[in-house]
C-alpha cells in the first residue's frame, strides 16, 4: 500500500520524504489556505518537493467550472492530480476529464455507491473519508474493503485511496481491506515510527553499549 501525506505544510511534506516512504500528497482548500500562501506558488514547491501525486481541489461547484480550473490546475505541474467532489456536476467533470486525460481523485466520499459511480466516470482515485463516517457510527472501513472486492470484480483501474484518517489503526486496517493507498496528516505518520518498546529496546543497547566503551576504556589505561 502507497503512503501519502495529507498536508499543504512544505515543512511536513519535506520531513516525510526524507525518510524515504513517500509516495504522494494530498491537500484540500483548507490545508492550503492555513498556509497562507500564494496558491500557485506553494502547490508548485509541492510537485518539486515530491515525485508522485499531488491531489489539488478545484472549488467550482458546476461542470464547466471544474473543467475549466481542473485543467488550469493540471498545468501547474505534471504529477498534479485535480479532486473533484461526488456530486452530479463532479461526475459530469469526471468523464470529460478523464476523456482528456487528466487524473482525478474522487473527494467526499462516503458510501459504496459513490464510489462506484467515481470509478464509473473514470476516476483515478476515490476517496472514502474513514473519520468523518466513525464519527457519525458508521463503519468507515467496510466502504474501503467492498469498494476493493468491486472494482477488483469488474476490473476497474480507479484505486481506493482511504482518507480522513486519524490514527494509526486506520492505516492498517486500510492495508488489511486491501486500499491501494492510505493518505494521513503528519501527525498520524509519525505515529507510525512510535512504540514505546523501540525507545525502552534502543535505550538498553545504548546504556550495554556505553558500559562496554568504559570497561574497554579502563582496559586500555591499564595497559
Amino acid at each position: 500500500m502507497k503512503l501519502f501525506i495529507d498536508s499543504a505544510n512544505l515543512r511536513e511534506i519535506q520531513e516525510v520524504q526524507s525518510w524515504g516512504i513517500l509516495d504522494g500528497v494530498t491537500t484540500n482548500p483548507t490545508l492550503i489556505a492555513k498556509e497562507g500562501k500564494e496558491p500557485r506558488k506553494l502547490v508548485e514547491e509541492i510537485c518539486a518537493t515530491v515525485s508522485g501525486p499531488v491531489s489539488v481541489e478545484v472549488t467550482s461547484l458546476d461542470a464547466e467550472g471544474m473543467i475549466r480550473e481542473a485543467l488550469e490546475l493540471a498545468s501547474w505541474a505534471p504529477n498534479i492530480v485535480v479532486k473533484i467532489p461526488l456530486i452530479k456536476e463532479g461526475l459530469r467533470a469526471i468523464r470529460a476529464l478523464a476523456e482528456m486525460g487528466v487524473r482525478v481523485n474522487t473527494t467526499l466520499v462516503f458510501s459504496v455507491p459513490q464510489a462506484l459511480l467515481a470509478a464509473k466516470a473514470g476516476a483515478t482515485y476515490v476517496s472514502p473519508f474513514l473519520g468523518r463516517l466513525d464519527d457519525i457510527g458508521h463503519d468507515g472501513m467496510e466502504v474501503v474493503r467492498q469498494a476493493v472486492r468491486i472494482f477488483k470484480n469488474y476490473g476497474y483501474p480507479t484505486q481506493v485511496l482511504a482518507a480522513s484518517i486519524r490514527h494509526p489503526r486506520h492505516i492498517v486496517e486500510a492495508a488489511l481491506a486491501g486500499a491501494d493507498i492510505a493518505t494521513a496528516p503528519f501527525a498520524v505518520l509519525e505515529q507510525l515510527l512510535k512504540h514505546p518498546l523501540t525507545d525502552i529496546g534502543l535505550e538498553r543497547f545504548l546504556a550495554d553499549w556505553r558500559k562496554l566503551e568504559s570497561a574497554l576504556s579502563a582496559m586500555r589505561e591499564k595497559v
